[in-house]
């Protein structure tokens, strides 16, 4: 799957929205123009299936065999699952923070140390989840390879921690992506672009104004 063929999915499915003027509140309190739902993709096997085709590509041209695929507790667990089935990889998934009764687990599946892991979600915005799930494979002795994912918004923070953290990371599509595409469909005009591009660059600026 190439970029702009996910991007066009996206669009088609309603994954991906866009309102210029009324900004989305993402959890992390940044006010944005875009909103990315990539569970929908769940519903639509085509397209998840071109996903885990795009995921598969990414991991078999790594240049160190994977022990087994991690996914993102909640999006990132079913492509990580499609993934997995498809390399014939042993599969874990990573909670947001331990459970809180049972055994207290945070990483559900097995783990052992040594394991050559990659990190599948469905969705980079800021970083912060995604360093999360990676830091708590690390701590259980896992090694992380890279940090996969659907669609980045390609903010520098993200880029910015990812690098501090020592974590390799892709994803299949980006905001950029997603901007070239609008523009080559004449869906937004100028001011609307010129707002999108604004954005990209500091979106604290709308967030705090």
């Amino acid at each position: 799957m190439d970029k702009q063929q996910l991007i066009r999915d996206l669009l088609e499915i309603g994954a991906v929205r866009i309102e210029t003027e009324n900004f989305f509140t993402w959890t992390s309190g940044i006010k944005s123009p875009i909103y990315c739902d990539n569970r929908l993709t769940m519903s639509y096997p085509a397209v998840r299936r071109s996903i885990a085709d795009a995921f598969v590509e990414r991991i078999e041209a790594l240049d160190q065999p994977v022990d087994a695929i991690a996914g993102c507790a909640t999006a990132g667990i079913p492509h990580a699952a499609w993934v997995a089935e498809r390399m014939n990889l042993p599969m874990v998934y990573v909670r947001s923070s331990a459970k809180k009764h049972g055994k207290g687990n945070q990483i559900e599946g097995h783990i052992e140390n040594g394991m050559r892991v990659v990190v599948i979600e469905d969705l980079i915005s800021t970083g912060r989840s995604s360093i999360e799930a990676a830091d708590a494979l690390k701590k259980a002795g896992a090694e992380v390879l890279q940090v996969l994912s659907i669609f980045t918004y390609g903010l520098n923070e993200a880029e910015e921690s990812f690098n501090r953290n020592g974590y390799p990371f892709q994803s299949i599509a980006s905001y950029h992506d997603l901007l070239e595409q609008l523009a080559n469909d004449n869906v937004l005009n100028k001011e609307q672009k010129d707002l999108m591009n604004e954005w990209s660059r500091d979106p604290y600026l709308f967030t705090n104004s």
